[in-house]
């Protein structure tokens, strides 16, 4: 796949999913304890997310932070914005200023 197709890829998936996490592994198997980290503060917010596995779209993880300008995983997307990676989305959430912005991303009707 071209360079161009992935980049609508990536971009057909942050503006179609509300909360999207890349990440390397799943949010039941995370590869990573960045990944894992980050996964466990998204679930605490208890909404519905998309994640892509970056290890199985190798395309995705090679042009993904010349789409976001971010050299690394995991990333967390929330209404079409980057968000931060691991040590971002963690203070986020302890901070409590992550659960606000998925509640607003996902409202109750849609879970």
């Amino acid at each position: 796949m071209s360079e161009s197709n992935i980049m609508d890829t990536i971009k057909g998936q942050v503006e179609s999913n509300p909360v999207i996490l890349y990440m390397k592994g799943s949010p039941d198997m995370p590869q990573c304890g960045f990944s894992a980290q980050t996964v466990e503060a998204v679930m605490e917010c208890g909404k519905r997310f998309a994640y892509v596995d970056v290890l199985g779209n190798p395309e995705i993880r090679e042009n993904l932070p010349k789409f976001a300008n971010w050299p690394t995983f995991p990333q967390l997307w929330i209404n079409g914005e980057l968000v931060g990676g691991c040590d971002i989305v963690v203070e986020m959430h302890r901070n409590g200023e992550l659960q606000p912005l998925v509640d607003e991303a996902v409202p109750a009707e849609a879970e």
